[in-house]
């Protein structure tokens, strides 16, 4: 047993301190970053804001509804399980991923998925990224299909971010816990606070000519725009696009039911019930109706221009390097919150 003794940081616990701007219109700024794939060699340009390939989140209609605005989606990997749940599917290549386990089974119907979308991004999804079966994994699926882009994780420390690139993948997911329906950290006590993984993880990839995505623990778009000063390359969301039309849940009394996919209602749904050998890792939470996701897409792209500007960053790329960091005990005046 060790202890480490430094302090790791979560959005909460920081600020963006404000400098001298050059910019007089949040309309000033480019959200836009374009990236080439160390492997596939493939070339990305958009928003790199994604929607989680979850229940409620990763679905057809989000992905054309955010592809509108060029941000990106990860796709539920349940859909691979029947290529005609495609059907009339037709977004860019550049705003959407194929998602996937790690089983035998999972790699026969993405070969089926592949062949018939023609997908260029490829996301091997886990809980636990640090597993020998999930590198190898993740080679056998570079072997499979060198010129794709693969996303792989989840991890949230350095080491592992530069042995998943070493095994072929391109863009690394990052976080352990931070989600507002997951439970890991109180199912098991492992976890990693999110602002210090993305800083670790983004030096270690970077450092490799490769690239990551904060996935998990943004509140607000302050949050977002925080993970992208922090080094990110994309951020991943889950809750924040929870609870739309276009996610597709039943509203009831104006709510809509969220979980986590470790959680029994995902078990239960896909997998026809929890394992005895495991436990829930998500929680099953009923959250409010929010309609369409449009607004909630321009709220977050506002947020982010707004802290561009108060940093004198002209476009998200310049975000990192505009980017100071003040530790808080109080990040927001909560009054009118409780």
């Amino acid at each position: 047993m060790r202890i480490e003794e430094d302090t790791k940081l979560d959005f909460r616990d920081v600020l963006i301190r404000p400098k001298r701007s050059n910019l007089s219109s949040r309309r000033d700024v480019d959200l836009k970053r374009s990236y080439k794939f160390k492997y596939s060699r493939y070339e990305y340009s958009g928003i790199p804001i994604m929607a989680a390939n979850m229940d409620g989140v990763g679905t057809l209609n989000m992905a054309q509804a955010l592809a509108k605005h060029n941000l990106f989606t990860c796709l539920i990997k349940w859909y691979n399980t029947n290529i005609e749940n495609y059907a009339g599917f037709c977004v860019s290549k550049n705003c959407y991923a194929v998602s996937t386990g790690t089983s035998d089974q999972d790699f026969i119907n993405l070969n089926i998925t592949i062949t018939g979308l023609g997908a260029q991004f490829i996301c091997v999804d886990v809980a636990n990224g640090y597993s020998e079966h999930f590198g190898d994994y993740i080679q056998a699926i570079r072997n499979r299909w060198p010129t794709k882009t693969i996303i792989a994780g989840n991890v949230v420390t350095g080491d592992m971010t530069q042995e998943l690139i070493l095994r072929g993948a391109d863009i690394v997911k990052v976080g352990i816990g931070p989600g507002s329906v997951c439970t890991t950290r109180i199912q098991t006590g492992v976890g990693y606070p999110q602002l210090s993984a993305i800083i670790e993880c983004a030096d270690a990839a970077h450092g490799l000519g490769a690239h990551i995505i904060a996935d998990g623990g943004c509140t607000c778009p302050g949050d977002v725009a925080k993970a992208f000063g922090a080094g990110a390359d994309f951020v991943m969301l889950g809750g924040m696009f929870a609870g739309h039309n276009e996610g597709g849940g039943q509203v009831n009394d104006d709510k809509v039911t969220f979980y986590g996919m470790s959680s029994n209602t995902a078990m239960n749904k896909h997998q026809g019930g929890m394992a005895e050998y495991r436990s829930s890792e998500g929680r099953t939470v009923d959250i409010p109706y929010r309609g369409a996701v449009e607004h909630t897409i321009l709220n977050i792209l506002g947020g982010l221009r707004s802290a561009c500007t108060y940093v004198g960053a002209e476009t998200l790329k310049q975000l990192p390097k505009c980017t100071t960091f003040i530790r808080v005990n109080r990040q927001i005046n909560d009054v009118f919150l409780k």
